[in-house]
């Protein structure tokens, strides 16, 4: 049986990501959140509540653990987050160490002691130090900005990238960082528990570049199609950032202040030992980027509805694999037709490819100005947009059920590009509302209508 692993923030978005990742590694995990019905079940996983302030729940979730992930802080709290942290830190190494726990897995943040550090910064290499005080073996990871859909720093760059042609940007855009993908810090913290017991260090990791928020913003732009103006002004201070923030991006102000507090100081690697203790080669941030790009759905726009029908899901399923080409799209075709002639006047491909075949698909088949993306047999098709779009397009079907009854589920999603794409989709959305309905309704008939001609030929 593999050692328990104890993981705390899993609610946030490294832990989050990490779970999945020990998870899927076969890892026995147990997580402390103090809301576990916000963390869903999984094989190998149990969830318990407490709180690393609360050092009863605390020295209760270490029994048995052989290695306990750090990733807890308090940026968000309304009160001293400095003091929560400290207190926090010391519950969590003292219960560490009557626990036995073999080691203690810690993500901090990249800055040089001899900076004048921003309050945060500071806090985070504190708490590094007050895990280690408490005699136990510590694996401290200190990182500057992490790449990925859901990362803070990564949906700062989205929504200002995404929603402003042109930024008035403050002088910290200029500052160097070294960013890190999602995969490889997540690799980084796995790594960590193939560490000799003993070993007890502090590892500064990064990227393969170094580079701005403003490069970030700029290379994100150039990835997205968009054309974007960055004028740096010297008058914006890290409370009127953290305003302007506030008002052109989903970001919660007082975490933006700190945020842009941490973010005005240099984070680079300085000391780079942990290329050669570990055979992780980062990748750059282009790369990085990209494939935040292609996993993430954060900032998409959703039109999903179900409907319920008393046939069998391979039932439920044949009118939806008929979709297209000659049968058409079961609900106002006419809306159809016109949206492939307008799609052809702007050089799309229109309705004028049809279908391989009448009845059956396969991954990658063409369905009208559609592409077949996922095909999973009486379960689920997804359909990749081919017309031209101010963005990208996918509408997909699932069903699920029984011989008693199936759901089927009808979801359009849209990952808009800048100002243009959203305007689209809200200037489109009524005739979804119609179009999308109507489908749904007409397709469930004709499962109903196909299972009632099987019954009574």
């Amino acid at each position: 049986m593999k050692p328990l692993i104890l993981l705390t923030g899993a609610t946030g978005y490294v832990g989050g990501e990490l779970l999945k990742a020990l998870v899927a590694g076969g890892h026995r995990v147990r997580c402390l959140a103090r809301r576990p019905e916000a963390l869903g079940t999984a094989t190998g996983t149990e969830v318990v509540r407490g709180d690393v302030l609360d050092a009863a729940s605390v020295r209760a979730a270490m029994t048995g653990v052989d290695t306990a992930y750090y990733l807890v802080h308090s940026m968000s709290s309304p009160g001293s987050f400095e003091e929560e942290d400290r207190a926090a830190a010391r519950v969590f190494g003292d219960a560490a160490r009557e626990a036995g726990v073999r080691r203690v897995v810690y993500l901090g943040g990249l800055g040089r002691n001899d900076q004048e550090l921003s309050a945060h910064l500071r806090s985070r290499q504190e708490v590094g130090e007050i895990l280690r005080a408490s005699g136990v073996s510590v694996i401290e990871f200190r990182a500057s900005i992490v790449i990925g859909s859901g990362s803070l720093s990564f949906e700062m760059i989205r929504a200002l990238v995404e929603r402003l042609p042109m930024m008035i940007a403050p002088r910290w855009v200029s500052v160097p960082a070294q960013p890190i993908a999602i995969q490889d810090l997540l690799d980084y913290l796995l790594a960590a528990l193939d560490l000799p017991s003993d070993v007890s260090r502090v590892f500064e990791i990064g990227g393969a570049d170094r580079v701005s928020y403003g490069d970030l913003m700029r290379e994100y732009a150039r990835q997205r199609f968009l054309k974007r103006l960055i004028l740096s002004v010297p008058v914006l201070t890290p409370r009127l950032s953290s305003l302007w923030l506030g008002l052109v991006t989903p970001l919660y102000v007082r975490v933006g202040r700190k945020l842009i507090d941490s973010i005005r100081h240099s984070t680079v690697v300085e000391d780079p030992s942990a290329m050669a203790v570990f055979s992780i080669r980062p990748c750059g941030f282009r790369e990085a980027i990209a494939r935040a790009l292609s996993t993430g759905e954060q900032g998409w726009l959703f039109d999903s509805r179900s409907i319920r029908v008393q046939v069998p899901p391979e039932k439920a399923f044949e009118p939806i694999c008929r979709i297209g080409g000659a049968t058409g799209w079961y609900y106002a075709n006419w809306l159809w037709r016109l949206r492939g002639a307008m799609d052809r006047v702007v050089g799309g491909v229109g309705l004028r490819r049809g279908r391989r075949d009448p009845e059956n698909l396969r991954a990658g088949d063409q369905v009208d100005f559609w592409r077949v993306e996922t095909l999973e047999p009486n379960h689920r098709l997804r359909l990749a947009a081919e017309m031209k779009l101010p963005g990208r397009a996918w509408l997909e079907f699932s069903v699920s059920g029984d011989s008693g009854g199936t759901t089927i589920r009808q979801t359009a999603s849209f990952d808009p590009r800048g100002l243009l794409g959203r305007a689209y989709w809200y200037a489109v959305y009524p005739l979804h509302q119609f179009v999308f309905e109507g489908m749904l309704r007409r397709i469930a008939a004709a499962a109903i209508t196909a299972q009632s001609q099987e019954t009574h030929p």
